[in-house]
């Protein structure tokens, strides 16, 4: 996932792979999965949402949230994330609104959502993606599912609390040279209560949570681009090559290289998912 919120060169990111934990987070694009094999918990404000097999979830701009994985089965989805120069009508929807149920039960997924999702992951394979086909089929993505939802206002699941604001501040500024005293001093909260929030909310410290966003962007990068991991490291906010490789290692289990070379084997050879 893009725990960012600047725009990106790149309009759609679409790529398959294991479902994970991760922390709350919010983005700017519009987030589509599709579980293609297991169950994951998907949450958003304070509700958690079953996803299972077949499953198709949106979750619109601008709206915090996370996902959680408790079965020990093997747990895959594609995601998919998307600008709003691709939305087209719908942008404006998804400006001020968010589905009660982020979730579409399998029997209620339109066959044009699984047949677009199938379609897009020809389209990027191709050396240079056509916007036009993009935009094309995320809106039939957007068509076939927002009439599934019962909508509500941003505001009834946004808040101006501490955890929100929280949230809000590391996903606009995690790229940039950060510190709990600075952060605390921007919010104009003591440092003390902001790190009860870290570790009261998040089960994490200060540095921990930051990582943890840094190393969900160096991730996503390292299946989705072909950029130095060097460049994405300090596109990330690693100042320290030292410092990467080691909160790197401690997560994955393997080194950056390693992973990129792992999941470019298992989910774009084998091009197994759909």
């Amino acid at each position: 996932m893009f725990p960012v919120y600047e725009e990106k060169k790149e309009n759609l990111h679409l790529h398959s792979r294991i479902a994970r934990h991760e922390s709350p987070h919010l983005h700017n694009s519009v987030e589509f999965i599709y579980l293609t094999e297991g169950c994951l918990e998907l949450g958003m404000g304070q509700e958690l949402f079953h996803m299972e097999e077949g499953d198709f979830a949106v979750l619109f701009p601008e709206v915090i949230h996370h996902c959680q994985v408790f079965s020990g089965e093997n747990n895959k989805a594609c995601y998919l994330w998307a600008q709003p120069i691709l939305c087209g009508q719908f942008a404006s929807v998804m400006q001020k609104y968010c589905p009660k149920n982020p979730v579409i039960k399998k029997p209620q997924v339109h066959r044009d959502i699984v047949n677009a999702i199938r379609c897009l992951k020809l389209d990027k394979k191709e050396q240079n993606p056509n916007l036009v086909v993009e935009q094309a089929y995320v809106q039939i993505l957007l068509a076939r599912s927002i009439p599934a939802f019962n909508l509500q206002e941003k505001s009834s699941v946004e808040s101006n609390d501490i955890i929100y604001q929280t949230v809000s501040y590391i996903a606009k500024h995690f790229k940039e040279e950060m510190s709990l005293e600075k952060m605390a001093r921007d919010m104009g909260v003591s440092k003390f209560t902001l790190s009860r929030v870290f570790s009261g909310t998040f089960h994490r410290n200060f540095n921990q949570y930051l990582n943890e966003q840094r190393l969900n962007y160096v991730c996503v990068h390292l299946e989705c681009t072909d950029k130095s991991i060097t460049d994405i490291s300090m596109d990330a906010g690693f100042e320290s090559q030292r410092t990467f490789n080691r909160v790197f290692r401690e997560r994955c289990k393997m080194t950056p290289r390693e992973y990129r070379n792992l999941y470019r084997e298992k989910f774009v050879l084998q091009n197994e998912i759909i």
